[in-house]
């Protein structure tokens, strides 16, 4: 098993009106952050406890264009349910993305509740092995939502290579997107880039 991680950002420089609408997702769509969507729903004395405690996330403004957000909850398959439901709170694009095991990229863009597009980066093979397939293939929507010049960003979609698309998707938009909320406590940029808020 080779490297996961999962985070999403947000094209804005708004940082307040960002925190207000991950607020707003945390106290109405709790369920895409794991938290239970039943509030009658008998649960354990630990898992009470759990569920009455705030919902952390870290939240990083650090390049002018994105905001970007870990969560404990996000991994590949989530993140995108999360996006999904915050690019219905706030109206710039939100962009998801989903590493797993050194083997697929999935980079999923969200706006007014849509999926507007989606590229999954992996070797034909896994490709064919996992049957995986782009839900909505708009590459024009794609490059614009990234800001990324035509040339640049046509090579960037032929890439097979997970990691090597990761590298160079962070090189074009100007931040790292090597990042995890698992990785907090052992990597010291992500620790510097990244600042925790709380929310009910």
């Amino acid at each position: 098993m080779g490297r996961s991680f999962a985070n999403l950002h947000i094209k804005s420089n708004h940082l307040e009106k960002t925190i207000e609408a991950l607020k707003a997702l945390s106290e109405g769509s709790g369920e895409v952050l794991g938290k239970s969507s039943n509030p009658n729903q008998a649960v354990s004395d630990d898992a009470q406890s759990e569920q009455t405690q705030e919902n952390v996330m870290y939240i990083s403004s650090s390049n002018e264009n994105w905001i970007g957000v870990l969560h404990d909850y996000f991994v590949w398959g989530t993140v995108k349910k999360a996006g999904k439901a915050l690019s219905r709170l706030i109206e710039e694009p939100v962009m998801t993305v989903g590493f797993i095991h050194d083997e697929i990229f999935e980079l999923s863009i969200f706006e007014k509740g849509d999926l507007q597009a989606e590229r999954i980066f992996c070797h034909p093979l896994v490709r064919d092995e996992y049957g995986l397939q782009e839900q909505r293939l708009q590459d024009d929507y794609l490059r614009e939502a990234l800001d990324i010049r035509e040339e640049a960003f046509d090579d960037f979609i032929r890439m097979t290579s997970p990691a090597q698309a990761v590298d160079k998707l962070s090189e074009l938009v100007g931040m790292s997107l090597w990042s995890d909320f698992e990785w907090l406590p052992y990597e010291e940029e992500l620790k510097d880039r990244f600042k925790k808020y709380e929310f009910v």
